[in-house]
């Protein structure tokens, strides 16, 4: 017979372990975990990680062209396409017509001039004039190539390197396999993302232990004077009284943490989440307010100006949250609805519009990051999930492309003022050094310390890297 008696003292242990309990249940219901499964070894830690290789760059800033913008009517002038302009020419159909079947499209010349910049005299569209300025900086990628032609599995591939299956996001990978730089900030933040296509798996840890998912800073309909972290103070409760609920309700987690072996992993990345959440209230809200910079740094950004405004506070965040250790920042570009920005399928004029919204904020970004000694050890990324076609569609549209498209690098150990490969001459098909989105992705990966196909996680019975098993490093490009 079991004996029920116990002490006065050993009832209320057992009982306060017991709301310790429901209190972690909640929270750990809270956080977004993908698969309570994973196989980790060893408890998850945000603690500054050695590289696997030489190292080029420290962080990476992924400024997302949400929608594709036309690559030939931006960087990669083909004055074919211009000459051949209503000129009818057999495709094999991706999106149009049927898989596979091969139709006539009237090509279309682009809507805006190119002109030769820089010592490279590298020609840029009218589109973007002052991320022109700075082509002496960029690296060009002009032959990728991806996967997924509608925007929501190209967008997932381009962030997870997968249209279906979940996957950890390339922000998740970093963070894992190299920890941050700043105990007291997110390792991985996306600021203003999208809802739609693809949403929150966009900056996801899937199965990769919780504490690597990226945090998310606004909305994509929100305003950028909305762009911070919601209840990072309270304004009803002392400083005395916060540290006061935190301390106790850690103490009981830890408990718990002793008591559940078997879920010991889970548990530590929840305790190590409101952790971090407790000391981003000493820093995150300054990082947070851009009140404090010059009025000449507000102006490079184009912060002020009507078009410019909103994409001029984001770049400056990430800029801010990128000196401060974060270690990737990715700024969107981005639209909560089916219809991402850049996708004109029978509108092009509109692309003045978004690269108005863009050119200025991106140019600003590069030029802070330049003058303050950051650019260096920096990796910037600039890219939409794929192009878009040389034909028209619609009249005045172009459609999805995603067999052959622009990204430019900048920073981080990449080769300055340098175009690599290309697309045919009408800027349909990647034709010469090509590079795959999982090929860019091992590069970045590389360009950070991290060796692509040693960076493994157990799950489901195997090890998942975050090119599966694909991918090149890109070895032309840097420096």
């Amino acid at each position: 017979m079991i004996n029920t008696v116990c002490s006065r003292r050993e009832l209320l242990a057992q009982a306060g372990c017991g709301f310790g309990s429901l209190a972690l249940t909640a929270l750990m219901a809270q956080s977004s975990r993908a698969d309570s499964t994973s196989q980790t070894k060893g408890p998850a830690s945000l603690i500054e990680q050695q590289s696997m290789v030489s190292a080029r760059a420290k962080r990476v800033i992924f400024v997302f062209m949400q929608g594709g913008p036309s690559h030939v009517d931006s960087f990669d002038e083909k004055p074919e396409l211009i000459s051949g302009d209503g000129k009818s020419i057999d495709f094999t159909g991706v999106r149009f017509g049927d898989f596979g079947k091969v139709t006539q499209q009237k090509l279309m010349k682009p809507l805006w001039k190119f002109t030769r910049y820089g010592q490279t005299g590298k020609p840029v569209s009218e589109l973007f004039p002052c991320i022109a300025e700075h082509v002496d900086d960029l690296c060009f990628l002009h032959g990728v190539h991806t996967e997924g032609v509608a925007h929501g599995p190209a967008t997932l591939f381009l962030h997870t390197g997968a249209t279906t299956l979940i996957r950890p996001s390339i922000g998740s990978w970093v963070l894992y396999g190299l920890g941050t730089e700043n105990q007291n900030l997110p390792g991985f933040v996306s600021l203003q993302p999208s809802d739609a296509n693809g949403g929150p798996r966009n900056y996801g840890n899937a199965f990769l232990p919780s504490i690597y998912q990226g945090t998310s800073i606004g909305r994509a309909f929100q305003p950028a004077n909305q762009m911070t972290i919601e209840h990072i103070r309270s304004d009803r409760l002392s400083q005395r009284d916060v540290a006061h609920r935190y301390s106790v309700t850690q103490q009981l987690n830890r408990l718990q943490s002793a008591r559940l072996q078997d879920r010991d992993d889970d548990i530590n990345g929840i305790i190590q989440n409101y952790e971090l959440a407790w000391r981003m209230q000493s820093s995150a809200p300054g990082i947070l307010d851009l009140s404090g910079e010059t009025e000449s740094t507000a102006r490079l950004y184009g912060i002020g100006e009507k078009e410019t405004d909103e994409f001029g506070k984001q770049c400056l965040l990430a800029r801010r949250l990128s000196e401060s250790g974060v270690r990737f920042v990715q700024v969107n570009y981005a639209d909560h609805s089916a219809n991402p920005r850049w996708d004109q399928h029978s509108n092009m004029p509109l692309h003045a519009v978004h690269a108005k919204a863009t050119d200025k904020p991106v140019a600003g970004l590069l030029a802070d990051l330049k003058q303050r000694g950051l650019l260096e050890d920096t990796l910037v990324w600039w890219g939409g999930e794929f192009g878009r076609t040389p034909f028209s569609q619609n009249t005045n549209g172009r459609d999805h492309n995603p067999r052959g498209f622009t990204v430019f690098l900048a920073g981080g150990g990449v080769k300055r003022g340098f175009s690599y490969g290309a697309t045919d001459e009408i800027g349909h098909l990647a034709v010469e050094g090509k590079v795959h989105m999982h090929d860019l992705h091992a590069t970045i990966l590389h360009h950070l310390g991290l060796d692509h196909e040693r960076l493994t996680f157990p799950h489901a019975g195997r090890s998942f890297r975050p090119t599966d098993i694909y991918g090149r490093i890109i070895n032309e490009i840097q420096s």
